[in-house]
């Protein structure tokens, strides 16, 4: 009986916590990944529905401060130049903080990784959300066969142990994974899975260290099948490419196997040869002839948009993009370090998304917007849309396929990662993962940042 009054005194004593619900002043959305920081650090980050499970016993029915870090959405600063706010938790309780957004893109949540609601399932809510079993990933390749989209993604985070997969995992979704533009999002995976459950490894290349897929495409051959393809990079300690190659996805096996070795590292050849990297695009010349581009951001390889095209490297071409990119008002020229390019209908223009290297905030963490008539340029028109502070948002992959044709929304995300920073403190459970971000590009030329259509 003692034993069982104790345990009833414990789970009434528990504390209830308060819910701080983190919200865009202008449109009343959730916003996910703002910092909260108590003037001892404790460090709490909203989930994909904008809140926080505050539960400091020593901090109840207190007057608290705690300081903004929204990266991009920010409250002003007050008189001695701190950003935060004060709120008093009470068991039990609740509070809304209005923050403003800087730019132009708004922050839609993670799409990737573990707890995208863990602060809400402590306060009963979202409990349909279930875990898919990793932590986190690297930078994603996307190809579209049929009515499907394919996801690779690269180095993953388990929690069973520090040193996770590294010869890249995948899944498929329908092409428009999401039924609304708008937080909390979420988009779940069908992986492809070990016995256990666990999202395996499709791209296991012979050879040691990690398989690093760039290209990604899906290519109809000669008997009209459609092929998913990739080139394959071979890494080892610390990050030495010392093969590159092509590999085709098997069906049967749902893993991409080796089909052709291009270059392995030797003293006489130190660097391979251009190949298809970064995103894949198809286009069509003005001549009327098919091609796949490949870039990252701005296309610099292109071949016939067939499979036995890219399996030739004699046909491939080797394009030479500009290397910055005037902004909107002339006044400067942005360097891209990685993105992709898309065909946008509604602006009529091919449009990209790529990160800035050496950006104001962070040297890899702010992502700009450009146009142009044609996908091999001139680009230009740059306008910064989004801004991690001292945080990398690195290999931008544009979603063009998520929406309908026509629509001014872009969708877009990016990989979220301390590395490359001057940050030594990860963000929890967001680190090493990808954020979408949503552009409205018809409130970009109704406040002039860009003309209309003609």
């Amino acid at each position: 009986m003692a034993i069982a009054m104790l345990l009833l005194g414990t789970v009434a004593n528990a504390i209830e916590p308060f819910q701080i619900k983190v919200i865009d002043a202008e449109n009343g959305w959730p916003v996910p990944l703002v910092e909260l920081r108590t003037t001892h650090h404790v460090r709490m980050v909203t989930d994909n529905a904008g809140v926080v499970a505050f539960d400091l016993p020593e901090l109840m029915d207190t007057e608290v401060w705690l300081e903004i870090e929204g990266h991009g959405y920010s409250v002003p600063k007050d008189g001695f130049g701190y950003r935060g706010v004060r709120v008093t938790p009470t068991e039990g309780g609740e509070v809304t903080i209005k923050v403003n957004r800087r730019l132009p893109a708004k922050r839609l949540g993670r799409i990737t990784g573990g707890g995208l609601f863990a602060e809400s399932q402590k306060l009963g809510q979202h409990l349909d959300w279930q875990e898919q079993r990793i932590l986190g990933c690297d930078s994603v390749q996307n190809a579209i066969r049929g009515n499907k989209l394919y996801w690779c993604w690269g180095d993953t985070t388990l929690a069973s142990y520090p040193l996770g997969r590294f010869n890249t995992i995948g899944g498929v979704t329908d092409l428009k994974p999401l039924s609304v533009f708008q937080p909390p999002v979420k988009l779940r995976y069908d992986y492809f899975t070990d016995d256990a459950g666990v999202p395996r490894d499709v791209a296991p290349m012979p050879g040691s260290g990690p398989t690093w897929l760039m290209g990604n495409a899906c290519l109809k051959d000669r008997e009209g099948n459609d092929r998913i393809v990739s080139t394959y990079s071979k890494i080892r300690p610390p990050l030495e490419e010392y093969e590159v190659g092509l590999c085709v996805w098997n069906d049967s096996t749902n893993e991409f196997e080796r089909t052709k070795v291009l270059w392995e590292k030797t003293e006489d050849q130190r660097r391979p040869q251009p190949t298809p990297q970064g995103h894949a695009v198809a286009w069509q010349d003005e001549e009327g002839k098919s091609w796949m581009l490949f870039g990252d951001p701005l296309p610099t390889l292109r071949c016939p948009a067939t499979f036995e095209s890219w399996l030739d490297p004699t046909t491939w071409e080797v394009l030479q993009p500009q290397r910055s990119i005037p902004t909107k008002d002339n006044q400067d020229s942005i360097r891209p370090h990685r993105g992709a390019i898309a065909w946008n209908s509604y602006r009529d223009k091919w449009i990209t998304v790529f990160t800035q290297f050496g950006g104001d905030s962070s040297q890899l963490g702010e992502l700009w917007y450009a146009e142009a008539d044609s996908p091999l340029g001139p680009w230009k028109d740059a306008i910064k849309v989004v801004t991690h502070n001292r945080y990398t948002f690195y290999n931008p992959q544009v979603h063009p396929e998520f929406t309908e044709d026509g629509s001014p929304l872009l969708l877009f995300e990016a990989t979220y990662t301390y590395t490359f920073s001057s940050t030594t403190d990860p963000t929890p459970r967001h680190d090493y993962n990808q954020v979408l971000y949503r552009l409205d590009l018809d409130e970009l030329v109704a406040d002039h940042q860009f003309d209309a259509k003609p």
